[in-house]
Parts: C-alpha cells; structure tokens; sequence
C-alpha cells in the first residue's frame, strides 16, 4: 500500500513513538522511508542565498538523522536521509514531492489552542496542502 513514507523528525523525544511506529508499518508494507529534518535556526534559512556552510546544529541534525537512519536499516527497512532548511510546512511537501512519498508522516506535540495560534501548526499547514495521506502519530 505504501511504497515510500516520508518521516518528519524534530530532533525531539516525539521521535521515539513516530520511528517505533512507521518502523513496523514499513516492514508490514515493504516500504522503504525517508526521514526528513527540517533546519529552520538563522543559518539554515539563509543557507541558499547566502552561501553559508553547515552550522554546529544543521551537522547536529545530519547525525541525528544518520543515527535514525542506521535504526531503521537494523529493523531491515531502507532508509535515507534529508536535511532541509527553511519554513518546515513547505520544506515537508516539497520533500514529499520530490521524493516520490505516498504517506508523510508526523508526531503531535501536544500543543493546545494558544500555542498552535502563537506557534502556528506545522502538521495542521501539511494537512491542508498535503497531496498524498498523512499519519499523524500522537507522541
């Protein structure tokens, strides 16, 4: 049913039920997923049209996702990585385009209605817009 699951990760505690989860989902569906981080401090926005380098968090996010990467190879679920930098609600659909995603999926936060209106609702925006099925996976 999926081939191809494009996985949001946060760098967060969230992770952990996301991964557990699309882990077993991808081996029942023979999928292979691609974990995505979207970098959005100072550097990471600027990246392309300044021509920066990587910055101590954007490696951070590297290796991280590396690390969830080797997770879900061990599991026997091919996985690659993606370090995107810039607003996360267009950088997650674009990265479900362009990687050929049938499902993206995502872990809540748990915020409530005056944070979502302070923060804004990067799941809520992919919801929206989102051309393929979205699982959300509440952490």
């Amino acid at each position: 049913m999926y081939s191809r699951i494009l996985v949001t990760l946060d760098t967060s505690p969230a992770d952990r039920p996301l991964v557990a989860h699309i882990t077993e989902l991808a081996r029942v569906h023979g999928s292979s997923v691609v974990l995505v981080h979207v970098a959005d401090g100072w550097a990471a926005r600027h990246f392309d049209t300044l021509k920066l380098v990587e910055s101590e968090e954007m490696k951070s996010d590297r290796a991280y996702l590396e690390s969830q990467a080797r997770l879900f190879e061990a599991a026997g679920v091919p996985a690659e990585i993606m370090l995107a930098h810039g607003e996360p609600p267009a950088e997650i659909l674009k990265a479900a385009e362009q990687q050929g995603c049938d499902l993206i999926a995502m872990a809540t936060h748990g915020h409530r209605f005056l944070a979502d209106l302070v923060l804004g609702s990067t799941i809520d925006t992919v919801r929206h817009r989102a051309r393929v099925p979205l699982l959300v996976i509440n952490a």
